[in-house]
């Protein structure tokens, strides 16, 4: 596997394949032969791969796609309360559906490309798609009959500005969802495709890849910095038009950048996906769930198949290592391997494999059902991290915001603390906390994962603890002084301490959250690994679209006044806050009883031996704190 080989036994930062979301490595391992390519493609494969020659395309590719998601997200609340005149309620919905399809789709994008489409076409797509949603967009801030009438401050406060009719909400919600189609189609493959075209299987090859991932991770910060500060800027104090159409412009120079370099780019055929593997396992099992599993004999937790009652060949054009042992957990999934009369050919493979699956795939679906609780407890972290995305924002709107008489800090570019936060976390917890606390606990990484999480989840909890004293005193504020445009004389940079602990707990969480799956799969489901984070991240924007949803719609009425108001001086939304941080508590002590239930069997494993000791070995590497630094995508 490309990837894979480029990491072991060097310093590639195996943090960068988290954004492999969802890539199947068993579909791109290799440039070598295969029956179901044609003799054209075995062409392609053979001949000198296009190197760095094809960077500029690449990377020029995801770093503008990245640039028009990520500066649209960041101001995109302001963009929908200021400019499109609507509540706050409605805005934070529309961000987090909005976030979460955004999330989901690169699983759709991934095994489109991985089946049927391989990675250029998948990215040709994309990039047409990503500039069509940037242009729909853009157009909605220059072309007056796709946006509600201009009004004053005054107007916007006292809530009689014209809100949108339904034919502009459908042209913005269209934009929205050709740029959710982009980042399906960009994201799942830039990397891979990037990896493509770099021969992995000399010296040369190998440092020129890991030269790649460390030009990508660059160019991905720069842009990041550029979109929620500058973009951000531009958006909030200049104009709108021309803070959309210089990502747009971008956006167009980058696609002709990728189709230039068509002639030189290196083209892997698509050569299945792994959740088609996935879906056969649950299928075959519900087709053969009146079928008796055979009896088992355990010794330390692992079962001993009695041979010729299940289906499990050796693996093919692999090494001894990636052979999972057969576990008696979720015993119903071992129905998929059972062999019946007439389901094997004379070669011995099986005749139709929706009805029969190997035991290796069954272990693997069972490795992905081993995290899935932790998965969940992730979701809850992640939505207060949302909850801090949306309302900070609206916090900071109402707050004095000048840096010196001139300057405003935009409340798009607050998340810069958080990133900060990041950056500087992470680089001090692995080079100088780590080493102190294993000397401590005798732990090869100081602290377990799964306490690592832990802590993250509680500084999620202090961040909205404070978020919401904080809040409590800024109305307090806006009150005592009762401006004309609602703004409290209070500085914005109280907000800080809130967006350090959301960094903190993004530090802490999510990256644990990385290496967690990343230590719990076989290398077949590592794309599977990679996808779970932002999986539970898009899950998150949709649960949190509904706890906003549930507390707007009963928490009013009756003489009260309801939390979530669209001015946040008059409502309760310190209330709603404390309802958020109270659920990451229950999931943090499940967490904790979970972990001492098995404290020294691989986190939620039915077998002492994690999967991965069998992919790799007891020395196969995994990611550290520091190679771990994709987490500061979240924040943006």
């Amino acid at each position: 596997m490309v990837v894979e080989e480029s990491t072991k036994g060097s310093s590639s930062p195996p943090w960068l394949l988290r954004y492999m979301r969802c890539l199947p490595f068993s579909s791109s391992s290799s440039k070598s032969s295969n029956p179901s390519v044609s003799e054209k493609d075995q062409e392609k494969l053979q001949r000198k791969p296009g190197g760095w020659k094809a960077m500029p395309y690449v990377l020029g590719n995801e770093t503008f796609e990245r640039l028009a998601t990520v500066g649209l997200l960041a101001n995109f609340m302001v963009y929908m309360t200021t400019f499109y005149h609507l509540d706050q309620v409605y805005a934070t919905n529309i961000i987090n559906i909005w976030s979460g399809t955004t999330g989901f789709a690169p699983l759709v994008g991934a095994f489109l490309s991985d089946a049927w489409w391989g990675r250029f076409k998948t990215l040709a797509f994309a990039s047409i798609a990503s500039f069509v949603g940037m242009v729909s967009l853009t157009l909605t801030a220059v072309i007056p009959s796709l946006h509600p009438p201009h009004c004053t401050k005054q107007e916007l406060v006292k809530g009689q500005c014209v809100g949108p009719t339904t034919p502009q909400l459908a042209f913005l919600f269209m934009s929205l969802g050709w740029i959710s189609v982009a980042s399906g189609g960009i994201r799942p493959c830039s990397i891979p495709f990037g990896v493509d075209q770099f021969d992995a299987t000399t010296e040369k090859g190998r440092r020129d890849i890991n030269s790649f991932f460390n030009w990508y991770y660059t160019s991905f910060t720069v842009v990041i910095l550029v979109a929620i500060t500058l973009i951000v800027y531009i958006q909030d104090s200049v104009s709108w038009g021309i803070g959309l159409g210089i990502p747009t412009s971008l956006m167009l120079c980058s696609i002709i950048l990728f189709f230039l370099g068509t002639r030189i780019y290196i083209h892997i055929p698509p050569e299945g996906s792994v959740f088609t593997g996935i879906a056969q396992v649950f299928i075959a099992a519900y087709k053969k769930r009146h079928v008796k599993v055979p009896n088992y004999q355990s010794d330390s937790g692992v079962a001993e198949l009695v041979e010729g009652e299940l289906y499990d060949p050796p693996l093919k054009g692999t090494t001894m290592f990636s052979k999972l042992p057969h576990t008696p957990h979720f015993s119903a999934l071992d129905k998929a391997a059972v062999v019946l009369e007439g389901e094997l050919d004379i070669d011995g493979e099986p005749k139709n494999k929706w009805r029969l699956c190997s035991v290796q795939q069954v272990e693997e679906v069972k490795c992905l059902l081993r995290v899935a609780p932790i998965w969940a407890s992730g979701i809850i972290c992640f939505v207060t991290m949302s909850q801090q995305g949306t309302f900070t924002i609206s916090q900071a709107q109402k707050m004095d915001r000048h840096l010196g008489p001139k300057f405003q800090i935009p409340p798009g570019s607050l998340g810069v603390i958080s990133m900060t936060t990041i950056g500087i976390w992470i680089p001090l917890y692995d080079q100088v906390i780590v080493p102190r606390l294993r000397k401590l606990t005798k732990h090869e990484e100081g602290i377990t994962l799964l306490q690592r999480m832990g802590i993250g989840i509680f500084f999620s909890i202090m961040s909205m603890v404070v978020a919401g004293i904080v809040e409590n005193r800024r109305r307090a504020s806006a009150s005592l002084h009762a401006s004309a445009d609602g703004v409290a004389p209070m500085h914005v940079m109280w907000l800080a301490p809130q967006l350090i602990f959301m960094g903190l707990a993004e530090g802490f969480n999510f990256i644990g959250q990385i290496e967690f799956y990343y230590k719990q799969f076989p290398e077949h489901m590592k794309s599977v690994a990679n996808a779970l984070p932002s999986c539970g991240w898009a899950g998150a924007s949709y649960l949190s679209s509904v706890i906003v949803s549930i507390v707007h719609k009963f928490s009013g009425g009756h003489g009260r006044p309801d939390w979530l108001s669209n001015n946040i001086n008059v409502g309760r939304d310190r209330y709603e806050e404390k309802q958020v941080h109270q659920m990451p508590i229950y999931f943090m002590n499940y967490d904790l009883v979970d972990y001492k239930a098995e404290p020294d069997r691989g986190l939620l494993t039915g077998h002492r031996v994690r999967c991965e000791d069998r992919a790799y070995g007891k020395s196969g590497s995994v990611p550290s704190a520091r190679q771990s630094r994709s987490a500061l995508e979240q924040q943006a």
